[in-house]
This record gives structure tokens, sequence and C-alpha cells, in this order.
């Protein structure tokens, strides 16, 4: 059973241990994930039971099949908990269309963006808006001054359409740039960073994670299991993916996140020390990063019931400290994947 924890120590608001990231529900055959996504009827019976288990915040983005991943998960939301007993998180920033306002975090994308992603949802609030890129580093469209970008985001947290605000992959430098220009003008700051870490991509180790610590801000780190690479669903290589993701078009994004020399052979020791503690690989990934203070709620994903059981019981998992360092003793540094276009 999960626990309730604190979103860092900047705000009031409680989160469960783990989050249910929602990539993978919506409209089958919809979006970029469309080969491996699950309708509304297959979604349900993991949402109940990852409420049976405790779990209780719910992470999605309006990118995600184009809308369609917010209206299903709105939906289970408003049928399964009364609206005070979950946390739901959305993501705003990437492309929703082909009008040239349809990206981006300008203050007319933000405004209309939250009202469009509010309507899918059929909520009258989100607990958590989470910007999904700096404004400087949205694919394709311009850099928008970061003072739009935050006095709008101020804007619809005082309008009561938004609680808090979360930041997503960027420089570290950019994000202190952000906190700071909210602080001089008495806007609101984020409370959360959703970065990219986990055994086999660990930059975020060199700036973002201390920074995130020592101000306060809760890291809920995004692809705790490497796209599968940590749970096994690539034994030694990309071509031997045993998954409708791992086997699909999804895995070129795979490929393009994930170029260590080491990968594979970290994974096989998260497979190592899943097998001594007569626990699966997905566990000890999730327990890696738990284990860890400054970790707040990481976003996981699953398809099955029996892998979000699994995941819960990651929780309870205390590695010891020389499996610890086993696990992370091959690690290489790799080019930053910010510092070459996309993370």
């Amino acid at each position: 059973m999960l626990k309730a924890i604190q979103l860092g120590s900047n705000s009031g608001l409680r989160v469960s241990e783990l989050c249910l990231g929602t990539m993978n529900f919506g409209q089958p055959g919809t979006g970029h994930q469309g080969d491996w996504t699950l309708g509304i009827d297959e979604a349900r019976p993991i949402f109940k039971a990852a409420i049976d288990k405790g779990l209780f915040y719910f992470d999605c983005a309006d990118v995600y099949g184009v809308g369609e991943c917010e209206k299903v998960i709105g939906a289970l939301l408003n049928e399964l908990l009364p609206r005070e007993q979950y946390v739901l998180a959305t993501k705003i920033a990437m492309p929703m269309g082909a009008g040239a306002n349809q990206i981006g975090l300008s203050r007319k994308h933000i405004i209309e963006g939250v009202d469009a992603s509010l309507k899918r949802l059929g909520h009258d609030y989100v607990d958590h808006l989470v910007i999904h890129r700096h404004p400087h580093a949205v694919p394709g469209h311009i850099e928008v001054p970061i003072e739009e970008t935050m006095e709008a985001l101020h804007d619809v947290v005082k309008a009561g359409k938004v609680l808090y605000l979360g930041g997503s992959s960027m420089f570290a430098w950019q994000f202190a740039e952000l906190q700071l220009t909210a602080q001089m003008h008495g806007w609101t700051k984020f409370v959360s960073m959703q970065n990219h870490y986990n055994l086999i991509y660990r930059e975020e180790e060199r700036e973002m994670n201390p920074y995130c610590a020592s101000t306060g801000v809760a890291l809920t780190p995004w692809s705790p299991l490497a796209r599968g690479i940590l749970a096994g669903s690539y034994r030694g290589g990309f071509e031997e993916g045993s998954t409708d993701r791992s086997k699909g078009g999804d895995r070129l994004r795979t490929q393009s996140l994930y170029r260590g020399a080491m990968d594979f052979e970290i994974a096989d020791r998260v497979i190592e020390i899943a097998e001594k503690y007569g626990k699966s690989p997905a566990q000890i990934a999730v327990a890696w990063l738990l284990n860890k203070p400054e970790i707040h709620s990481p976003v996981v994903g699953v398809s099955k019931i029996e892998q979000l059981e699994q995941l819960v019981e990651a929780a309870s998992i205390t590695i010891e400290t020389d499996d610890v360092t086993y696990l992370e003793e091959l690690y290489q540094p790799v080019e930053n994947l910010l510092s070459i276009g996309y993370s």
C-alpha cells in the first residue's frame, strides 16, 4: 500500500509515492503512441487497482493521443473517485494542431490550452500543471519571452484553473532562471521538476537534481524504467524487444534516448540484483530511485494490473548500499540529450 508524501518542501500538496503516467491510455490508433494505446474499458481495471493500492496521483498531457488521453483520464477519475481524493496533473507546450498558436508557451496558447484541457478532462481545475519543456525548447516553435510564460502561468493559477506548477526536462540554469523570474515579480513558482532520470541516464545528477534538492523542489522523474530497458523488455539489444511497445514504432524513440555504451550491461545488473532480492527488474529500477531522498513520486507507466502491483511493492524495497554501488558503478557519462536537441 502506497503512502502519501509531501510534494517537495515548497508546497502543501500531498501525492502518492508513485505517480501513474497515462501516455498509453486514450483512443487506440490515435497519436504517436497509438499502436500500444489502451482504451477506456481496458484502462478502468488498472485505475481501480491503482486506487486500491493507494495510488492517487495521475499524470497526463494534452499531446498524448492529441487530447484523447485527457478525455479517458478525466472520465475515469470522475467515475471512480470524489474530486478531493486524487491529484491530477497535465502538461502543456507541445503542438495540438496546425495553427500557428496551437503550440508553445505563449500567453495565448497557455490560456487557450488550459481551457481546452479542462474541457477534455471534464474538470473545473487541475491540481498540477506541468510545462512540457522550457519556453525556448519546444520543437518547431519560437522562443517565447520567459516573462510572458511565467506571468500567464501565474494568471491561470490565480484564476483557480491550476493549483500548482511544475517544470519538465530543461537545463538547470534555465529552470533557475524561470524560478528567479517568478520570484522577482511575485509570480507563482514551480514546486516540481519532472526530469529524465534513471539508472542508464544519470546526467541530471550533475546539476538539476542537486539544484532541486537544495531548493525544496520535488523531483518526479519520467521514464524510470528507461522505456522498458530496465524492466527487461530488451535483452541485450534493441532488436530483442519482447513487448508490443518495444517491438512497435515507438522503439525508434527509445533508441534515440538511450545510446550509452553500458546501457544493456547496467540492465543486466538490474536483473542480477532482482534475482538476489527475489524481485523483478522493474521493482529494483524503481526502488533505486525511491531510495534517494530527493526523489518524489516517479512517473510510472503500466499496461497490466500485475505490473502496477509490482511497482507498488517497489516502494517498500530497501537496496543495500553495496548493491546500489554495484548498480551504479558501470555508468559512463553520455552526451546530454538536451544539448543535442530534445530529451
